[in-house]
């Protein structure tokens, strides 16, 4: 199992910590993090852009001209899709563009992804993060300290805390999650990624 630093808030070693080798050490595999990816940022998608067809374009329900004997081409509408203000063939109408993967792939890509991580030396383990009061400059001064100001940060916490989340929410580039809300796009944006040990071992215990 690698053993990792572990700092306080100031960048202050304070001890170390053993990683699961089946989380946070094993292979990278790119396809399936390329696929996460690709299914997170589909299920995003509203999918509700619409157009109207001749059959719900308003009007046109009596024939323009009779059939025959005016010299003009034939026509049964006015919004048939040849019209100007008719209706659209083949356009856009709502759908859903989910991806689904199966659970045991999802979870791969997450332990690839915090591998790389470990791999590329961002990942670094803090041992408690909290705040008095909600405060900007609290976390920015952390992440300084830490090393982690140069790149996007993404914080991870064991639970909920809404001081955190409130003092770094105006800093961009900085984003918290708690530790059930972990993500591949979230991981792989950031450079920087900073867990404290609560959600170390809240994922450990889901994903080992």
């Amino acid at each position: 199992m690698p053993k990792v630093a572990v700092y306080d808030m100031t960048g202050k070693q304070t001890g170390e910590i053993e990683l699961n080798d089946n989380v946070f050490g094993i292979e990278v595999n790119e396809p399936v993090l390329h696929q996460a990816v690709v299914m997170q940022l589909a299920n995003q998608r509203l999918g509700t852009a619409a157009t109207k067809t001749r059959g719900f374009v308003r009007g046109g329900g009596r024939k323009p001209w009779k059939q025959k004997g005016t010299g003009r081409a034939r026509s049964g509408s006015i919004r048939s899709p040849l019209w100007v203000g008719g209706g659209v063939v083949f356009g856009p109408q709502p759908r859903s563009y989910a991806i689904r993967m199966p659970r045991k792939v999802r979870r791969l890509a997450i332990k690839s992804a915090l591998s790389a991580k470990l791999g590329s030396g961002d990942l670094i383990i803090v041992d408690t993060i909290n705040f008095a009061e909600p405060k900007t400059k609290l976390v920015i001064n952390m992440l300084a300290a830490l090393n982690a100001a140069d790149k996007k940060a993404l914080i991870v916490t064991g639970q909920q805390d809404e001081v955190v989340e409130k003092s770094a929410r105006n800093i961009p580039g900085v984003k918290t999650i708690v530790s059930n809300c972990l993500n591949v796009y979230d991981l792989l944006y950031h450079g920087k990624l900073l867990i404290t040990k609560e959600a170390v071992s809240k994922i450990e215990e889901v994903l080992a």
